[in-house]
């Protein structure tokens, strides 16, 4: 006998519990039982990518002196309690997600064959864990060092919801790791000009490094490119790549010292477009003070505040267009995928990051 699946709404509106009239990222609780509607597929996950605003701020909630077992514990007892509350992965702290790693095991009939995918594929969830229901039975290994979770469990994709088959010419942990950022290079291609200033902070990570990356190509030989990393590691990760013209290192916290190491490092010009890829909060001052009259401030991450930005922007007399970061745009997961295959020092660098 044929199963019979209920029809659902393409946003997965029917997995709302409360409240009541909002869609699923913006609830406090959704349905996260695996019995699939008509548009939606099922997939057996191995590995949440937890947004890295939230997987940092779980880590510095673990009690004072802990070591490393001991915040592995405690990241494993807080992703557990948050699922079994809200039935996804949605920080109430940080208010962000992540993505997950896992294979298709079932498809609703309205979305068979979705992408060219077929039972079985492994794929990258291109959408937020904040909306995504997941049940988790099982935390097999939390990664300190990449932001990731290795788990057995289940999660629904809606109609709506974007992902991507996993590549074969990469490993999955990698592929796993620039699909999560993968909104932040191709909206840098979009805004950077030939010859432009571009400040990126938060250089040294995953999407500021594919930033980076991006914006030297698209700056030109009149433009510039200026890092700012926070750890001794990351900086060093930066000066690796070597797309920077100038590295500096400080604390994105401080708004009037990044401001002035900028202009002293930049002949007191500020920069054309400035990229905020920091993973902690209140890092939205000095993004805004490093912009000229009229330049740019993209704030791919997602510790970022929109009242900070915006009425610290009003508060300073700061004429500039702020543009919160869409972990979505069209092409967005081949665009970064081929990034990293066609630059061999990118790839290594993130490979070494991921893979080791």
């Amino acid at each position: 006998m044929t199963k019979q699946y209920k029809p659902g709404c393409s946003y997965g509106c029917h997995r709302v519990i409360e409240p009541e009239g909002v869609l699923p990222q913006a609830a406090w609780k959704i349905d996260n039982t695996p019995e699939i509607r008509d548009n939606e597929i099922l997939i057996e996950v191995e590995t949440l990518n937890v947004d890295a605003a939230s997987f940092k701020q779980i880590v510095s909630s673990a009690p004072e002196g802990a070591d490393d077992a001991q915040k592995e514990a405690h990241v494993a007892a807080t992703v557990l309690d948050i699922v079994g509350k809200r039935g996804k992965m949605h920080n109430p702290v940080t208010g962000s997600g992540g993505m997950l790693l896992g294979r298709i095991k079932e498809f609703g009939p309205k979305v068979e064959g979705k992408n060219g995918a077929t039972v079985g594929d492994r794929i990258c969830t291109l959408v937020s864990l904040s909306l995504t229901p997941l049940q988790i039975s099982k935390i097999k290994k939390v990664h300190l060092d990449k932001d990731q979770v290795d788990v057995e469990g289940t999660a629904v994709l809606f109609e709506s919801g974007v992902f991507a088959v996993l590549p074969d010419d990469m490993g999955d942990k990698l592929a796993l790791a620039v699909l999560d950022v993968a909104g932040a290079p191709i909206q840098t291609d979009r805004l950077v000009q030939p010859g432009d200033t571009v400040f990126i902070l938060g250089a040294g990570g995953k999407s500021g490094l594919m930033c980076a990356a991006v914006a030297a190509k698209k700056v030109g030989p009149e433009g510039k490119v200026i890092g700012l990393a926070h750890s001794d590691r990351s900086a060093a990760r930066l000066r690796e790549l070597g797309v920077c013209d100038i590295v500096l290192q400080g604390d994105a916290r401080n708004a009037m010292s990044v401001m002035n190491r900028l202009l002293e490092a930049n002949d007191g010009k500020k920069a054309d477009v400035t990229i905020n890829c920091v993973s902690i909060p209140g890092t939205e001052m000095a993004s805004i003070l490093s912009a000229r009259e009229g330049g740019i401030v993209y704030f791919f991450s997602m510790a970022t505040s929109f009242t900070a930005a915006a009425l610290g922007a009003e508060g300073v007399g700061a004429d500039v267009q702020l543009i919160i970061g869409n972990g979505y745009a069209k092409g967005h997961a081949d665009y970064s995928l081929d990034l990293v295959r066609n630059d061999d020092k990118l790839r290594s660098i993130l490979e070494e990051m991921f893979l080791k």
